[in-house]
């Protein structure tokens, strides 16, 4: 057995521990998991019998990952505006009844500590896509997976009361993990969702970063993806003071660093350099660095509470977190992603590897850190540093967007946190399929899925995940993802 067989061979074997086979393999065999994540949408559009068919026949799906809880475009709804419409489903866009909320049904009893209104999505009237789906999966021996991410409409009642506090002391758009109000709030989903349901397990994502990124602008999405310079509210500055953490000089550092930023970012190139004179503000207020781990500390325990929550209700259900694309471009987030750490709070990973959409995200990456932290530098140097540091390399600059990250990038990401995370942690990377880009940027094809998938069981993987939703999806993009899994005969 070579090295590539070792790896697939291992992946489907541990692989198997949460979730069961697909029917049709034969007796004894542990399929790896085979996952897509939909949308209520997708299931009133196209009736949910014919959905679940269709996506065991296409790719041997086992595993749904249904959105459950959202107020994003990004894993409920259908196909963005402006993007080309998929090959099946209602040939409409739904901006205008779009709304978002709890696509099942919230009971009141796990919400009463929290401010945070559990409002149940509009946009399907007397529709719970759990009560649906569930029993329909279940009789074919597909999982199913409460899929929920920190997206709350500006406009929840009771939301102002959670929402950060930015460094200017106006209030943000995300809410603060340390508030009650937010962690309770989400405690109140794993609580309503394992014991109003016999879901097979949860998934949680967060794409934000703290405040050190957000005034970098050290991500991808340009500026303000990630979050804001916050969280100065009461229940953070209590914390840092409890921590013997200066709030003062935090604030003054963070007001220094972000007059700093614009300034680079302006053209004002420093006669010590950009790098020197940041690295001089680091020494100069240490309570930088506290204040951004104070962030993130926030961000871990609320992984640990909904951890703890979970195994207490049901412990031989699983829980994970899908982790942020910012991880394959930013060292710095890189470096608060520590998956041996995960290890102690989750059950598995997602970790974000879409190739396709890849290249126009790590080009934006690139182009922003050469605006503040890299000024220094060309953006092609910028982007030789970050294949360096990240530890995979691709195409040159000027290519990024329109060819996007090969297999490469996918098996070796793939290989890094199945390494980082130990024996014990399943790793299930996600592969894009047909995310929308620019115009100009790389397009999902048939045989890059192919590959992609392919890719990722070479690194070891423990399953796939197709994602961001399958109202986006192209079937022919999808069939490919099976033709991979049937030609390395996981199935």
């Amino acid at each position: 057995m070579d090295r590539r067989e070792f790896l697939e061979t291992s992946g489907v074997l541990a692989g198997g521990a949460m979730l069961g086979g697909i029917p049709g393999t034969q007796p004894g065999a542990t399929p790896p998991m085979m996952g897509i994540q939909i949308g209520a949408v997708s299931f009133v559009d196209e009736g949910t019998d014919r959905v679940l068919d269709s996506l065991h026949e296409m790719a041997s799906i086992n595993t749904l990952c249904v959105a459950s809880f959202t107020y994003g475009r990004g894993i409920a709804g259908r196909q963005l505006p402006n993007q080309p419409l998929p090959d099946h489903g209602k040939q409409e866009y739904d901006t205008a009844t779009f709304r978002g909320g709890n696509y099942a049904t919230p009971h009141p009893q796990y919400y009463r500590n929290t401010s945070i209104t559990p409002e149940r999505a509009p946009d399907h009237p007397g529709y719970d896509v759990l009560s649906d789906v569930l029993p329909r999966a279940h009789q074919r021996d597909m999982k199913v997976i409460a899929w929920f991410e920190d997206v709350i409409a500006g406009d929840v009642p009771g939301f102002e009361q959670a929402r950060e506090v930015v460094l200017t002391g106006s209030r943000s758009t995300f809410a603060c993990s340390r508030n009650p109000n937010t962690r309770n709030f989400w405690l109140g989903l794993v609580g309503d969702y394992l014991r109003s349901y016999d879901v097979d397990g949860l998934m949680w994502g967060s794409e934000r970063q703290g405040p050190l990124g957000s005034v970098l602008g050290t991500n991808h999405g340009g500026p303000g993806a990630g979050g804001r310079v916050a969280c100065f509210c009461q229940y953070c500055t209590e914390a840092a003071k409890q921590q013997g953490i200066n709030v003062d000089r935090a604030r003054q550092g963070y007001a220094e660093l972000t007059k700093w930023s614009a300034a680079v970012a302006g053209g004002q190139k420093p006669a010590d350099g950009a790098f020197v004179t940041f690295w001089r503000l680091l020494v100069r207020y240490p309570e930088i660095l506290a204040w951004e781990r104070l962030w993130n500390e926030a961000l871990y325990d609320t992984y640990r509470d909904m951890y703890k929550l979970a195994h207490e209700i049901a412990p031989a259900k699983g829980i994970g977190w899908h982790i942020w694309h910012n991880n394959s471009f930013s060292p710095f987030y890189r470096a608060e992603q520590d998956y041996a750490e995960f290890n102690q709070y989750a059950d598995f990973l997602k970790v974000v590897m879409y190739g396709f959409c890849g290249g126009e995200r790590l080009a934006q990456y690139v182009r922003g850190a050469n605006r503040s932290l890299f000024a220094d530098l060309t953006p092609d140097a910028t982007l030789a540093l970050t294949y360096d540091l990240q530890q995979y390399h691709d195409r040159p600059l000027n290519e990024l967007a329109a060819a996007g990250l090969g297999p490469d990038y996918v098996r070796r990401e793939t290989a890094r946190a199945l390494a980082g995370a130990g024996p014990t942690m399943k790793i299930w990377p996600g592969i894009d399929v047909d995310i929308p880009t620019a115009a100009t940027s790389k397009k999902s094809q048939p045989a890059d899925v192919y590959e992609a998938v392919k890719a990722a069981f070479a690194g070891g993987a423990h399953g796939v995940l197709l994602s961001r939703k399958y109202s986006e999806m192209r079937l022919d993009n999808i069939r490919a993802a099976g033709r991979a899994v049937r030609d390395l005969k996981l199935v």
